[in-house]
């Protein structure tokens, strides 16, 4: 289940939707209830050179040692 990044034409508010197909309609804004939506296109999942696979993408700054 894919998760879509939306903003709102009419207040501009941008917020995420949890969908079940790529064909569902684009849902109404939670702040103002407009169907007025665009998706916006996210950033893919780039994992940096050295980053760890199962990190998630999030790898830790290394530690300094202190002295």
């Amino acid at each position: 289940m894919p998760i879509y990044e939306y903003q709102c034409n009419g207040c501009c508010h941008s917020f995420e939707y949890l969908t079940f197909s790529a064909s569902e309609p684009a849902p109404a804004c939670p702040e103002c209830q407009c169907t007025d939506v665009v998706k916006l296109m996210s950033a893919g999942a780039i994992r940096p050179q050295g980053v760890p696979s199962g990190s998630g993408g999030f790898a830790p700054p290394p530690c300094k040692p202190s002295g």
